[in-house]
C-alpha cells in the first residue's frame, strides 16, 4: 500500500512540476494576490476528480472520439494565445497597469471561471492525468492508493505555488520585476500554444 502510494506521489509530482499554463496562471495570481488560493483550491480539486475519472475508464471513452481531443487543442490554443496576449499587454504597460488592477479586482467568480478555462483547455492534461498517471495506476497492487499519492503530490503543488508565489510578491514590486514577470508568462503561455500547433498532442 505504501509503495502504490509513494509511486503515485513520485510519479504525479514529476508530472505537474513542469511549469505549464495552469502553473504559470496560478503563479500570476498569487503575485498579485487575487484570490489565489481559491485558484489553488480549484486546481487541486480538477485534477483529483480527472484521476479518479482515469482510473474509472473515462481515458477510454475520451480516445474513442479523437475529434473531442483535436476541439480541446484548437480552442486551447486561442485561449492559449490570449492569456499570452494579456500578460503581455501588461508587461509593456506595466506598473501603472498592475496598481489599477490592483483597485479593480477580479471577482472570485470571474478567477475561478479563468482556472477552469487554464485547466481544462489545455488538453496535455488530459492525457497526462486520464491516460498517462491511470495507466501506471492500473499496474500498482493498490490503484486508488496510487490515485490517493497524486492526489497527494497536485495539493503539495499547488499549495507551494500559491504561498510562494504569494511570499515573493512584496517582495517583487519593483516595476521592473513585475514586468518581468509577465513578460515571462507571456512567453510561456505562447511556447505552449506553439507547441499545440505545431506538434499537435505528442509528448511535452
Amino acid at each position: 500500500m505504501l509503495q502504490s502510494y509513494l509511486t503515485g506521489l513520485v510519479v504525479c509530482g514529476g508530472i505537474i512540476m513542469a511549469i505549464g499554463a495552469q502553473n504559470a496562471y496560478l503563479l500570476g495570481q498569487a503575485f498579485r494576490r487575487e484570490h489565489h488560493w481559491w485558484s489553488a483550491i480549484l486546481c487541486m480539486s480538477t485534477d483529483a476528480l480527472l484521476f479518479i475519472a482515469g482510473m474509472l475508464g473515462l481515458s477510454a471513452a475520451l480516445m474513442a472520439v479523437p475529434s473531442a481531443l483535436e476541439i480541446l487543442r484548437w480552442t486551447g490554443v486561442a485561449f492559449l494565445l490570449w492569456l499570452s496576449f494579456t500578460a503581455f499587454m501588461r508587461s509593456v504597460q506595466g506598473r501603472s497597469s498592475l496598481t489599477a488592477q490592483v483597485e479593480t479586482r477580479r471577482s472570485l467568480g470571474g478567477v475561478l471561471l479563468t482556472t477552469l478555462a487554464v485547466t481544462l483547455l489545455n488538453p496535455q492534461v488530459y492525457l497526462d492525468t486520464l491516460l498517462l498517471i491511470p495507466s501506471i495506476g492500473v499496474q500498482q497492487s493498490e490503484p486508488m492508493v496510487f490515485v490517493a499519492g497524486a492526489t497527494s503530490a497536485s495539493i503539495l503543488w499547488f499549495a507551494l505555488l500559491a504561498w510562494g508565489g504569494s511570499a515573493l510578491g512584496p517582495m517583487l514590486s519593483k516595476p521592473l520585476a513585475w514586468r518581468v514577470i509577465d513578460g515571462a508568462i507571456s512567453l510561456m503561455m505562447l511556447i505552449i500554444a506553439l507547441h499545440l500547433i505545431f506538434n499537435g498532442l505528442g509528448q511535452r
